[in-house]
C-alpha cells in the first residue's frame, strides 16, 4: 500500500510518516510539500533509518505523487494559535484546502482511493473533501476525535495508574470546543469505570478539562502536537492497510443516527479497505445525546457559513 502525506514537510505530517513508518505495515510512504527542500530533507529522515525499521520505499513529491496512492493523509494547513479554536480556523484554511483538493482533482484519483483529512478544523474539511472530490463519501474520513480519546485515555491511565493501553472512553462529535466524552461506557480493563477504585466525580471532571484544554496546552508549550497526533494517524491508516474493521471515532458523513444529519462528525465508525464500512449508535445518556446532537449542531452551522 502506498500512502501519500500531503503536508509532509511539517510537524504532523513528518510525524505520521515516522509512525507509518516504525508501523512497518504500508509499503510505501511517499512525503508531499509545497516546500520542497523541507520535505525532500524529512524523507531523507526517514531514509536513513531504513534499516533498522523497515523495508519501504520512502519518496517524496509535488501532488503528482498522490495519483496512484492508496491513501492520502492530508495535514498541510495553517496552525492554531494557543488561544483560538479549531472552528476559529475555518476561514483562514478553506482557501488553502480547496486549492488542494483542485490540485488532486487535477492529477487524478485512483477509484478506491481513500482521503485522510488531518488539517483543522477537520470535521468541516472533511464534510468539505465530501462535497468537492466526488468521491464516495465512504472514501473519505477525517482524524475526528481518534487524537482526543487516545489523550483522554492517556490521562486518565496517568491519573489512576493503570495501563494505558486498558482504558475504554471515546469522545464522539466535534474535535473541538464541543467535543462530548462518552463516561456511560467507559471501563478499565473491562471493569465499570464508575466503580473502579479511586474513581469519582471530581477525577473524571479534572481529566475531562485536562483533556479538553491539552491541545492548546502542547501547542503553548512545544509549537503543537507530532508525536500523538502522528500514531493517531498511523492507527487509522493501518485498520485501512489491512482491513482490520475496527471501530474507530474518525469523522465521516452521517445521516441519521442519533438524529445527526449531513454533517461531518465522529461517531463508532468501522473502519476498513474500503473507508468506511458502517457506523454503530449505541445507546448513551440522554445527556450525551443531547450534547452530541448539540455538537452536530455547531458544525452544521458553520458549514452553512463558510461553504
Amino acid at each position: 500500500m502506498k500512502v501519500s502525506i500531503i503536508g509532509g514537510g511539517g510537524l504532523v505530517g513528518s510525524c505520521a510518516g515516522f509512525a507509518l513508518q516504525a508501523g512497518k505495515i504500508v509499503r510505501e510512504i511517499n512525503l508531499v510539500d509545497v516546500n520542497q527542500e523541507l520535505c525532500e530533507g524529512q524523507a531523507l529522515d526517514l531514509l536513513h533509518g531504513a534499516s533498522i525499521l523497515s523495508d519501504q520505499k520512502i519518496t517524496f513529491s509535488t501532488t503528482v505523487g498522490v495519483k496512484d496512492a492508496d491513501v492520502i493523509v492530508i495535514t498541510a494547513g495553517l496552525r492554531r494559535k494557543p488561544d483560538e479554536s479549531r472552528l476559529d480556523l475555518i476561514n483562514r484554511n478553506v482557501t488553502l484546502f480547496r486549492g488542494i483538493l483542485a490540485d488532486m482533482k487535477t492529477q487524478g484519483l485512483r477509484k478506491d482511493a481513500i482521503v485522510f483529512v488531518v488539517s483543522n478544523p477537520v470535521d468541516v474539511l472533511t464534510y468539505l473533501a465530501i462535497k468537492e472530490l466526488g468521491l464516495p463519501a465512504s472514501q473519505v474520513i477525517g482524524l475526528g476525535t481518534v487524537l482526543d480519546t487516545t489523550r483522554l485515555r492517556s490521562m486518565l491511565a496517568q491519573r489512576l495508574d493503570v495501563p494505558p493501553t486498558q482504558v475504554q472512553v471515546t469522545i464522539f462529535g466535534e474535535h473541538g470546543d464541543s467535543m462530548v466524552p462518552i463516561w456511560s461506557n467507559a471501563q478499565i480493563a473491562g471493569l465499570p469505570l464508575e466503580k473502579y477504585p479511586g474513581v469519582n466525580s471530581t477525577l473524571i471532571a479534572e481529566v475531562e478539562k485536562k483533556t479538553r484544554g491539552s491541545g492548546a496546552e502542547v501547542i503553548k508549550k512545544k509549537g503543537g502536537a507530532g508525536f500523538a497526533v502522528g500514531v493517531s494517524i498511523a492507527d487509522v491508516v493501518h485498520s485501512i492497510a489491512l482491513d482490520q474493521r475496527r471501530i474507530l471515532p474518525v469523522s465521516s458523513l452521517v445521516n441519521g443516527p442519533y438524529g445527526l444529519r449531513d454533517v461531518a462528525i465522529s461517531i463508532p465508525t468501522v473502519v476498513g479497505r474500503k473507508g468506511v464500512l458502517d457506523t454503530i449508535e449505541i445507546e448513551l445518556w440522554p445527556k450525551e445525546k443531547l450534547a452530541l446532537q448539540k455538537s452536530g449542531q455547531v458544525l452544521r452551522e458553520t458549514i452553512e457559513k463558510v461553504l
